[in-house]
């Protein structure tokens, strides 16, 4: 499995806009093959940057999600929503277990 974690910090003039292009983005992506879950959320010590959370099958599927017109519409358009440089973090898990709380 792959999972990244992606966190952006957005320009709070363009904010709203920034919140659409996620919102469509993790609509479009969780109809995709391959991809086992797909979320975004505004950081709560920080109402400027939205964090993704992405869990791929495989290594196929993340690259069928980059090639998709949804995230290339957010590569083009989200030099205009930024504040600084995005941080992504890919990792590649063996197992994955799900803890009771």
């Amino acid at each position: 499995m792959i999972v990244l974690h992606a966190s952006f910090p957005i320009d709070p003039e363009h904010r709203e806009d920034a919140l659409d292009l996620a919102e469509h983005l993790v609509e479009q992506s969780n109809r995709e093959d391959g991809v086992i879950d797909y979320r975004a959320a505004v950081d709560v010590q920080d109402d400027n940057t939205i964090r993704f959370f992405e869990q791929y099958e495989d290594e196929a599927a993340l690259e069928a999600h980059e090639d998709s017109d949804h995230f290339q519409r957010l590569e083009a358009e989200l030099p205009d929503v930024l504040a600084g440089e995005p941080d992504v973090r890919k990792f590649e898990v063996s197992d994955a277990t799900e803890l009771e709380l």
